[in-house]
């Protein structure tokens, strides 16, 4: 079975991305463009979730991106995105 995902292009100097420096993960505009090309419903982050939803939705961002920079050879955007989000 072949994988339908579309790859898109992010890069930090076009700004579709932050920096390692600013917490990594990518900024609106980067959002914007990967919705527009994967049909996805990205959302910004949510550090300070205000709702059950969004609560639950750095919960489960949490433990993926915990796993991920355990397991990355070199997991410096991984780690600073688990930092922007304030997981502990």
């Amino acid at each position: 079975m072949a994988d339908k995902r579309k790859s898109v292009s992010l890069a930090v100097g076009r700004g579709e991305k932050l920096p390692v420096s600013k917490g990594a993960g990518l900024t609106a505009k980067g959002r914007a463009k990967y919705n527009a090309a994967t049909g996805s419903k990205l959302k910004a982050p949510a550090p300070n979730p205000k709702t059950k939803a969004d609560a639950a939705r750095k919960k489960s961002f949490c433990a993926r991106m915990g796993a991920v920079a355990a397991k990355a050879k070199d997991g410096e955007r991984a780690r600073a995105s688990l930092k922007r989000w304030k997981c502990s």
